[in-house]
């Protein structure tokens, strides 16, 4: 368990690092790593990944009250359309989270892969969302509210990769979306971290200092060095050419990708 916790706070650290520097969540940096460590550690084989993804989870949530606070303390932050995204969002969280728990750990790899190469793309190309013609309809805010929550939940991601180019699509500014989708993941987290608790609470697969399918010795040592680490990372995004180093992160992921087919 020690071991476990010193690892999990210096992943904490390079998580928070990347994320304040490249503008994207830890759960990409986490869910692979974490799913190594639980490896090496021993836990059973059928609930490494959902652990690892329930972890990371649960971790947002602090991350996401700091980042929502400063994007509201400017203004950011479009309200009306946080209300009209959040009961999909919290629908979509928990129903996520139960097909995590319903398909294997070899399926919820493959598809945390995928959505690494996604991610990896994205960044390697430096692709900007493109904007719509015309906002969306409440309808379309609920259901695709429930699409990105169901799939943040079930890879363990604050959803950002999703919100922000939706959003921009139906024209909305760039800056509010960023701060949208900041405010989104709140409700992601809660939602699909009670969900994944309340799922595995009697799980005879469990390790000791197991919250249902989250893994507190690492979810602690990852909050306590990634609340540091995120606003270094900030400041650091506004003095070294982080365009160039989204390149690298980019092969970075690529090769996580590659080492979690052998996981």
């Amino acid at each position: 368990m020690i071991i476990l916790f010193l690892a999990s706070m210096a992943l904490g650290a390079v998580a928070g690092l990347f994320a304040g520097l490249f503008g994207i969540g830890g759960g990409l940096i986490m869910v692979p790593v974490l799913a190594m460590l639980f490896v090496r550690q021993g836990f059973a084989a059928e609930i490494v990944m959902i652990m690892a993804v329930a972890t990371s989870l649960a971790t947002i949530m602090l991350t996401a009250v700091a980042s929502v606070a400063a994007h509201h303390r400017l203004g950011a932050v479009l309200w009306d359309k946080v209300r009209r995204l959040v009961p999909g969002i919290m629908v979509g969280s928990a129903l996520g989270a139960v097909i995590a728990d319903k398909i294997s750990g070899e399926v919820l790899r493959y598809l945390f892969i995928v959505y690494l190469l996604y991610a990896a793309l994205q960044l390697a190309l430096q692709r900007k969302p493109n904007a719509g013609r015309k906002p969306s309809s409440r309808f379309l805010d609920h259901l695709a509210g429930g699409v990105i929550g169901s799939l943040s939940a079930l890879i363990g991601i604050g959803g950002g990769t999703l919100t922000v180019p939706y959003l921009v699509h139906f024209q909305i500014p760039i800056r509010n979306a960023v701060a949208v989708s900041s405010a989104c993941g709140l409700p992601i987290a809660v939602a699909g971290a009670a969900s994944y608790i309340l799922l595995g609470w009697r799980s005879p697969l469990l390790p000791e200092w197991s919250l249902g399918y989250i893994y507190l010795p690492s979810f602690i040592g990852i909050v306590l060095t990634s609340v540091i680490t995120a606003p270094i990372g900030a400041k650091l995004a506004g003095i070294i050419p982080a365009q160039k180093l989204k390149r690298y992160f980019a092969l970075l992921l690529l090769a996580v990708a590659a080492k979690m087919l052998w996981l």
